[in-house]
C-alpha cells in the first residue's frame, strides 16, 4: 500500500490554519502508516512528535459507553432499564416546552429516561447548562465531582421527551455516573484497571501527570481572514492534578499510538494482541449497529456525517452514497472537539486515529477528505 497520498494531504492541512497534525493507520492491528507534521507549540516552534500528548475530547465517549457495555456482559444492568433504578435523582423528570411567543413551561415527562437512550443521545438532554449547573459551578469554582454534577444535572428540566429525538448532550456522562455507581470505583479507577492497564496504555488520563507538561500539545483558535492562530489556555483546569471531574464525555488526554491500542481492539472484535478480552464480538456488534428510527436520524447540521447512523455511542455508516463515501457499510467510530478523529472498519481491518488540536476544528473539511484519501490508499 502507498499512502503518499495520505501524506500530502496532512503536509497540506497548515494551509487551511492547522499547526500540526498527527495520524497512525493501523491493518490487523499492525502499524502501516504513521506521520506526523507541523508544530504542537507554534511559539516555540515545537514539532509534533510520536508522544505528543493530545485532549481527545468526545472521543471519550467511546471509553465511556465500552466500559458501561462491559458491565451489561456482568449482567448489572439491561439497556431497556430506566436510569432512575440506578440513579433516582432521575426519577420523575420534567420537561421544559417552548411556546410560538417564546414563553416556558414544564410538565411531567411521559417517558423514563432508559440506559438505551443515554447512550443513543435520545434522553432529553442536551449540551445546555442549566441553573442547578451553574449554581454546581459556582458554589465549587468550577471544581467539582462526577456525581455532584450528576446529581446538579438531574435537577434541570429535559430539553425533550425521552427517546422521541438524537441531539448530541451530556448523556454519556450520566452513563459514565452509571459507570461509578455500579463499580463501586471511580470513572478513572475503572478505566485504569480494566481498560488502560490492561492494553499497555500509560499516556491516557484524566489529569495530566507531573513530567509530562512538555508533551502536551497547545491548542489554537484559528482567523481565517487574519491568517493568524491564537492560543486557547482556558482548558487547562480540566488536567490539573487537582481537578476532581472525570469528564466522560469529553476529559481524557492521550497520544495517537496509546489511542490506537483501545481502537486496535475494538476492530479486533475486542481483544486485544496480547490476549487480553476488553468486550466481546457480539457487543461490538450491537454498539455499531444504526439504534436511530428515521424520525431520530441525524445530521445535526453536521453535512459530514451524512451517511451515518448512530450505535451505542458512535457513528455508524449505513448508506455510503448519502455520505459520498469510499468505506464500508459498518464502519464506525467517533470525534473530539478539537478535531481528533476514529475509525474502526472489521470489514478490511482497518483503524485510524488521527489528531489535531484546533476549535472550531474545521472537522467538517477534514474528516471526510481523510477517509476518502485513506480508503483510496488500500
Amino acid at each position: 500500500m502507498d499512502f503518499s497520498r495520505v501524506t500530502k494531504y496532512l503536509d497540506s492541512l497548515q494551509k487551511i490554519g492547522i499547526a500540526g497534525a498527527d495520524l497512525g493507520i493501523y491493518i490487523k492491528g499492525k502499524e502501516v502508516y504513521r506521520h506526523q507534521t507541523g508544530f504542537a507549540d507554534i511559539e516555540s516552534k515545537k514539532p509534533i512528535k510520536p508522544d505528543t500528548i493530545y485532549q481527545f475530547w468526545s472521543m471519550t465517549k467511546v471509553f465511556t459507553c465500552v466500559a458501561a457495555l462491559r458491565l451489561t456482559e456482568e449482567g448489572l444492568f439491561k439497556l431497556n432499564d430506566p436510569i432512575s433504578d440506578y440513579l433516582p435523582e432521575f426519577k420523575d423528570m420534567q420537561v421544559q416546552h417552548t411556546m410560538e411567543n417564546g414563553g416556558v413551561y414544564v410538565e411531567p415527562a411521559r417517558n423514563p429516561i432508559r440506559i438505551v437512550d443515554l447512550f443513543t443521545m435520545s434522553s432529553g438532554l442536551t449540551y445546555n447548562w442549566g441553573p442547578n449547573l451553574e449554581k454546581l459551578e459556582k458554589r465549587t469554582k468550577h471544581n467539582y465531582t462526577l456525581e455532584e454534577f450528576v446529581t446538579a444535572l438531574a435537577k434541570d428540566p429535559l430539553y425533550f421527551e425521552p427517546g422521541t429525538h438524537w441531539h448530541y448532550s451530556l448523556s454519556h456522562d450520566v452513563l459514565g455516573r452509571l459507570v461509578e455507581v455500579l463499580s463501586g470505583k471511580t470513572l478513572g479507577e475503572y478505566f485504569e484497571e480494566n481498560i488502560f492497564t490492561p492494553l499497555g496504555m500509560k499516556d491516557t488520563s484524566f489529569r495530566l501527570p507531573k513530567g509530562k507538561e512538555k508533551r502536551m500539545v497547545s491548542c489554537y483558535e484559528y482567523n481565517d481572514a487574519s491568517k493568524k492562530h491564537k492560543k486557547i489556555t482556558q482548558f487547562a483546569l480540566r488536567f490539573d492534578p487537582g481537578a476532581k471531574f472525570e469528564s466522560p464525555g469529553g476529559g481524557l488526554i492521550s497520544t495517537v499510538d496509546d489511542y490506537s491500542k483501545f481502537a486496535c481492539a475494538l476492530c479486533a472484535g475486542g481483544t486485544a494482541s496480547n490476549k487480553y478480552r476488553l468486550i466481546s464480538n457480539a457487543t461490538i456488534e450491537l454498539m455499531r449497529t444504526n439504534h436511530l428510527d428515521e424520525a431520530r436520524m441525524y445530521d445535526y447540521n453536521w453535512p459530514h456525517h451524512s451517511g451515518y447512523g448512530y450505535g451505542l455511542g458512535v457513528r455508524t455508516m449505513v448508506d455510503k452514497a448519502r455520505g459520498g463515501s469510499n468505506s464500508n457499510i459498518g464502519e464506525y467510530g467517533w470525534s473530539g472537539m478539537a478535531g481528533t478523529q476514529l475509525l474502526i472498519d472489521p470489514a478490511c481491518d482497518l483503524t485510524y486515529v488521527y489528531a489535531q488540536q484546533m476549535v472550531p476544528s474545521k472537522e467538517d473539511a477534514v474528516a471526510p477528505i481523510l477517509r476518502n484519501v485513506i480508503y483510496g490508499c488500500l
